[in-house]
């Protein structure tokens, strides 16, 4: 899915969920990690994670779009668009968005296995396997990829 056909979902999803139109800009952003969109206030546009439909399902996906339409149209109403405000819960229950996105897949921890005693170091950021040795042993460590 590229950006022009992200914008005519969103448009759809805005007049079938909101019976209003959606005449802003909607696009993927890369650079986005740990959320699933984002809605801008100054410009009203909305971008999306694209791990958000790479890494999960398309029915994520247009929970995230439903969440940040629900920010689109209470603000342009003239509402809060915050998380915590009831307008907003009651608004994003009854067209059934996603209250939170899940974490993309990239977030899990990295595993790491002595290759001579077994024992396991769980880590959020990669380490140099030349340069760090186990800790209880000495030997060396193996990064245990998802395939094992």
């Amino acid at each position: 899915m590229n950006d022009q056909e992200l914008q005519i979902l969103v448009e759809n999803i805005s007049l079938e969920s909101f019976a209003k139109p959606f005449i802003h800009r909607a696009y993927f952003n890369r650079r986005l990690k740990t959320t699933g969109g984002r809605y801008h206030v100054q410009s009203h546009n909305i971008d999306i994670n694209p791990k958000m439909l790479s890494e999960h399902s398309k029915d994520v996906l247009i929970g995230v779009i439903k969440h940040e339409l629900c920010h689109y149209h209470l603000h342009l109403a003239g509402y809060s668009g915050k998380h915590n405000t009831l307008a907003f819960k009651r608004l994003l229950k009854t067209v059934g968005g996603s209250r939170y996105a899940p974490a993309p897949v990239d977030n899990r921890p990295l595993v790491y296995i002595c290759s001579h005693c077994g024992q396991t170091y769980r880590r959020k950021r990669k380490i140099d396997v030349k340069k760090y040795v186990c800790g209880k042993c000495r030997g060396k460590l193996e990064l245990k990829t998802g395939d094992d």
